[in-house]
């Protein structure tokens, strides 16, 4: 009996076809192809800056958190250089702590006492959270200590512009080196440009503060970028509200092998009259060893466009950090993205950076619901004798190369 047509299965090259499919897009923008997809989206649909804007969310936010590199003439308007009254402070904290025979996880302002500085970091902290959103201290004599004792000094001073560190791995490390493994790891055990001399793309990490603290930078490179994303959010309101809009809306986060394979939440949210944007570029497009999942939800076109667009405004009112050796970088990861030169080292100089996460409960900003989850666990699965402060490099558990991590 002779088959109708309208009885054959369809295609299996058909239906491939018509699946959604990840865009053309790197961890490393290009330029032109972001040029090329922005002209390419607005041909198709001239009405996209004439989006209105998310319910609620404002035309325009008026504050010192909005700000362009040509708004500081100075370094002095975001450093504070450590006196050396200050630094005998600092060097008789170290002395009191280690007298008191206590684990790491204990380092605050109690154990570790700076009588005069410790009032000045706390005024400082009101900067992270209602002023600029950054400031730099210098600069801390790393070679007058050991490895121990500028973790402790590192951790002693951050316990006044936060009183919460984060854990940033599975066994409840809450200090992360941030340096060059490459020569050391195979590449496919890399997926976080942390661990490369890659530029890194702005994007935020997780957590109200972000700390670096210098105990040597490269040969040559390596500037630490920072940028306002509430400029960023004034000028895609003005120009293109489409993009506000989906970056409000639900995106599919890799989670790279782990149970479940990725989850979703908006990017951008507008709480407590405050703009807040949490997003790592390599959670959408992979980066080294770990490459974009197959088989869950690919990004589309809009969001391609709107992970470039945000990266290319920060980059353009971007304000560049020069790092030197015994410097502690403070910033609101809450309004504020960063990024990172490309870097060379060299025999006598190997960038090394440590990192905190902190949290100031005093100052702390209201946090969306969708974020509410990770944060508890960031700051309230460790305990003072749990926590760990490893002294060597390590690759994250979630910044591993391969499947099946288990992931903050």
């Amino acid at each position: 009996m002779a088959w109708s047509r309208r009885h054959e299965p369809l295609s299996t090259t058909k239906v491939e076809d018509k699946a959604p499919k990840q865009p053309d897009i790197q961890y490393h923008p290009e330029e032109a192809k972001w040029k090329a997809r922005t002209a390419r989206r607005l041909a198709e649909d001239p009405t996209l800056p004439k989006t209105p804007l998310p319910a609620g969310f404002p035309q325009k936010l008026d504050s010192p958190l909005v700000w362009e590199a040509k708004d500081w003439t100075n370094p002095a308007q975001w450093e504070y250089v450590l006196n050396e009254e200050q630094l005998k402070e600092v060097d008789d904290a170290v002395k009191h702590f280690h007298a008191l025979d206590k684990p790491f996880g204990h380092i605050a302002p109690e154990t570790f006492p700076l009588p005069t500085l410790g009032p000045v970091l706390k005024d400082l902290s009101h900067q992270l959270h209602t002023g600029r959103g950054f400031f730099v201290l210098k600069t801390i004599p790393v070679d007058s200590y050991s490895r121990e004792d500028n973790i402790l000094i590192y951790a002693g001073l951050s316990s006044y512009v936060g009183n919460k560190r984060g854990v940033q791995d599975i066994d409840d490390s809450v200090l992360a080196h941030i340096k060059d493994l490459t020569q050391t790891h195979p590449l496919k055990t890399i997926g976080a440009p942390a661990y490369t001399t890659d530029k890194q793309v702005f994007h935020t990490d997780i957590g109200d503060i972000i700390s670096l603290f210098v105990l040597e930078t490269a040969a040559e490179g390596g500037v630490s970028r920072i940028s306002s994303s509430w400029k960023v959010y004034n000028e895609l309101a003005e120009t293109r509200p489409d993009l506000i809009k989906t970056l409000s809306e639900p995106w599919p986060l890799d989670n790279f092998g782990r149970n479940p394979p990725y989850t979703t939440r908006p990017l951008l949210f507008y709480e407590d009259e405050k703009i807040i944007i949490q997003y790592a570029r390599r959670i959408f497009t992979g980066f080294l060893g770990l490459p974009r999942s197959e088989g869950i939800p690919p990004i589309t076109e809009a969001q391609a466009e709107a992970l470039d667009t945000i990266h290319y405004l920060a980059e353009k009112y971007a304000l560049g950090l020069s790092f030197e050796k015994g410097d502690v970088q403070y910033i609101n990861n809450l309004s504020i993205f960063h990024g990172r030169d490309g870097y060379v080292d060299g025999a006598e100089k190997t960038r090394h950076l440590l990192r905190l996460w902190l949290r100031n409960d005093e100052l702390a900003w209201k946090l969306p619901a969708d974020l509410e989850p990770t944060w508890k666990k960031l700051y309230s699965s460790a305990t003072p004798d749990s926590e760990r402060f490893p002294p060597e490099p390590e690759i994250r558990n979630a910044s591993k190369g391969g499947a099946n991590y288990t992931s903050q």
